[in-house]
């Protein structure tokens, strides 16, 4: 948008703060080949736009704004004389894409000094060599420590979850190895009891009715009810009597065992009842050997259904075999990072999970949205340790308007006023020297923002901090690379 042409007055620009150390003739340069705008009320350039001029204002209201998704952001807002804004990198030449960062417009008629980009480059490095050369390294050295930084905070990360998943993984594998071991003793000693009671000189109708005992034995076990302390001790107890009474050796051994198989003394009667008082011993073992082995194979199927869902979550965490962008359910992704998390949230912090389970599929980048996941828990678990170790993380889902809402909130010591607004700033951190870099935050905005065309916002006080990231529901019309 151009505004009206004024002369420009080298004694007026030569006041404003960024000109008062020119001489007289570089402020006739300036106004040479620079100009004096009037702007009515309205835009003056977009985000985004080729950045072609370099703007101070002389006197009005500016205001600046980003673009957040499809929201229009204010970053700032001023009268005062003198500020700046436009093609400011324009000293960088063709090395940076010259585009506009922000967006600026005036709330009533303002007077600008605008100076073309080019020239504003070539008077930059004639007049100010040295400075150029400072400031070029200071934004190319940012950019490489950003990027070299990023980079390592993805691994940091990445070896985080690493150990936290083999320990995870660590438990059930001891588990299954442990209950295989324990099972093949077992099917040793069953092997062993068959033998005797074989020998014995039972009748076939006799063997085929500890057969049927056995097989309704193995199916108990596999409906065996959850009973609690008082009610599982004080079945041991009948159980241990019963044992007694019918001279079976170790009773108070074989008890625990038949009533975490669901086995009561009603049970026992009919095993009693449906073999000779001599045999009993023989098959009362026997069916201890049968619960056993059961109960031991439950173990390791439950053992090895645990390492796959945990080798399950770690592929859909990485999104290894799966396509960058796609429409992904973002409570799988939740999911399967709090699973990936949940050695460092440890027993003392509870989760808790608030989902609207009806909300529908949204197109995503699902490792990127995981990386923020993992940003956001971690940041909210050392809140939590900072506060003594303990407290409550709520996870949840909800529809707002056209947006999907992701909101982590923790009991942690919460983020002091003077910190909210820098937050999501580069290498800004509240965490303790060597335990973060200040990129977690600004590398989830990144994310959600440029990446999704969504936005991060929270709100904290103590022991309630809440992130929010809002995702669109539908695609843009063009996706970020």
């Amino acid at each position: 948008m151009s505004g009206a042409c004024l002369p420009c007055n080298p004694e007026e620009i030569g006041a404003l703060f960024l000109f008062e150390k020119l001489t007289p003739e570089q402020l006739g340069r300036l106004c040479a080949e620079g100009r004096v705008e009037r702007f009515e009320p309205g835009p003056v350039y977009t985000e985004g736009d080729p950045a072609t001029c370099f703007y101070v204002m002389l006197e009005g209201t500016v205001v600046l704004y980003r673009r957040v998704g499809g929201d229009d952001v204010e970053v700032s807002r001023t009268s005062q004389r003198g500020v700046y804004a436009g093609s400011m990198q324009a000293y960088l030449g063709d090395r940076v894409r010259q585009v506009y960062n922000n967006s600026m417009r005036v709330t009533e008629p303002t007077r600008f000094f605008v100076l073309p980009a080019d020239t504003f480059a070539q008077i930059m490095q004639e007049w100010f060599p040295m400075a150029v050369h400072l400031l070029e390294g200071l934004f190319f050295g940012s950019k490489n420590t950003q990027r070299a930084i990023g980079q390592r905070e993805r691994l940091l990360a990445l070896g985080s979850l690493s150990a936290g998943l083999t320990h995870e993984l660590n438990n059930p594998a001891a588990a299954a190895v442990r209950a295989t071991a324990t099972l093949r003793e077992r099917v040793g000693k069953m092997r062993h009891k068959l033998a005797v009671i074989a020998q014995g000189s039972y009748s076939p109708e006799v063997m085929a009715n500890l057969i049927d005992i056995q097989e309704r034995t193995a199916e108990r076990v596999a409906k065996a009810p959850v009973l609690t302390p008082l009610e599982a001790s004080d079945r041991e107890d009948a159980l241990a009597d019963w044992l007694d009474d019918h001279g079976i050796q170790d009773g108070w051994r074989i008890a625990p065992t038949f009533v975490q198989a669901g086995l009561d003394v009603d049970w026992l009667d009919q095993v009693a009842a449906a073999v000779d008082e001599e045999m009993l011993p023989s098959a009362i073992g026997w069916l201890s050997y049968t619960v056993e082995t059961e109960l031991l194979m439950d173990e390791i199927s439950d053992s090895t259904t645990r390492i796959s869902h945990l080798v399950d979550a770690a592929k859909q965490y990485s999104q290894l075999d799966r396509a960058p962008f796609q429409n992904a359910d973002v409570h799988e992704l939740l999911d399967s990072t709090l699973l990936m998390l949940s050695g460092k949230t440890g027993p003392r912090i509870k989760v808790v999970k608030d989902y609207d389970r009806t909300l529908p599929r949204i197109p995503a980048y699902p490792a990127e949205l995981n990386q923020v996941w993992t940003n956001l828990i971690d940041n909210a678990v050392s809140a939590m340790n900072s506060a003594g170790g303990e407290g409550t993380l709520t996870v949840r889902t909800a529809r707002e308007h056209d947006r999907l809402l992701v909101e982590f909130r923790d009991t942690g010591v919460g983020i002091p006023p003077q910190d909210r607004e820098r937050i999501f700033d580069p290498f800004f951190t509240t965490k303790p020297v060597g335990e973060g870099t200040g990129l977690g935050l600004d590398i989830s905005w990144r994310i959600v923002v440029n990446k999704h065309h969504g936005n991060i916002q929270v709100e904290s006080e103590p022991g309630d901090t809440r992130f929010q990231v809002l995702l669109p529901l539908t695609a843009a019309e063009e996706e970020s690379e």
